[in-house]
């Protein structure tokens, strides 16, 4: 890889400004100065430093956020806030992209990775990778509702959903439920219900495939997703495959 790509996917700056930085002598590899930033260096074998800091170079990252209400899943907008908007600079220069999206009025679990690879393996409509979610709903949610998502309901627009896991929290005017669905149509959940007569209040999801949501992230935290969870992303895709 060219050592200024290197540096500037990694946030050091612009080509141009990494060009300039070489120059200046600011830029080792393997303990020498390098003035051409242009040269080919290989991130896994040699050791790359700027102004004394060693590069850890890393291709991908994954972010698992606690997405709040009130703000987009989308990179940018010109009115309202995305969840990009929500990130520390260091993550800018990564081009990240949320994985999926959750409504504006929806909060909890959101990947957010610069992967597209394994992005599509989660969101592709032959894996059927299940999500998790807590809802809040009007009216008396009934054994019936339970068994008519097990079958799978019809939508408003005539797609009928696959079959999907319905617990009954507590049952009342506002019922609380947890609801496993196997697939992503637009507004899946709020029109499986409506397709039931009730209207969802709240959404929260709280998990993808296995990863779970973090119960210590408040509403807009997240954090890199440790080496086991992205395991647990990664054989969820292959295991719904199998």
């Amino acid at each position: 890889m060219r050592l200024d790509k290197l540096l500037a996917n990694m946030g050091y700056g612009s080509r141009k400004e990494i060009k300039k930085l070489c120059k200046n002598g600011a830029v080792k590899v393997d303990g020498k100065p390098v003035k051409d930033s242009s040269v080919h260096v290989d991130p896994d074998a040699q050791e790359v430093e700027i102004f004394g800091e060693v590069v850890h170079y890393r291709e991908f990252v994954y972010l698992m956020m606690n997405k709040p209400q009130g703000v987009i899943s989308a990179t940018e907008d010109a009115v309202e806030e995305t969840v990009v908007d929500l990130l520390a600079p260091e993550f800018f220069a990564f081009d990240v992209f949320p994985v999926g999206r959750l409504d504006k009025d929806t909060e909890g679990l959101l990947l957010l990775t610069n992967d597209g690879k394994l992005a599509h393996e989660l969101l592709s409509p032959k894996k059927h990778v299940p999500k998790r979610y807590f809802a809040q709903v009007e009216g008396r949610v009934t054994e019936e509702d339970r068994e008519a998502f097990r079958k799978g309901v019809t939508l408003d627009d005539g797609y009928k959903t696959l079959p999907a896991e319905l617990t009954i929290l507590t049952q009342g005017s506002v019922s609380e439920i947890e609801l496993i669905i196997y697939e992503g149509k637009y507004h899946q959940v709020k029109r499986m219900f409506e397709a039931v007569g009730k209207k969802v209040t709240y959404l929260k999801r709280l998990a993808m495939g296995g990863l779970e949501l973090d119960d210590d992230l408040e509403p807009g935290e997240y954090r890199e997703l440790a080496e086991e969870e992205l395991e647990l992303l990664r054989s969820a895709e292959q295991s719904v495959e199998k």
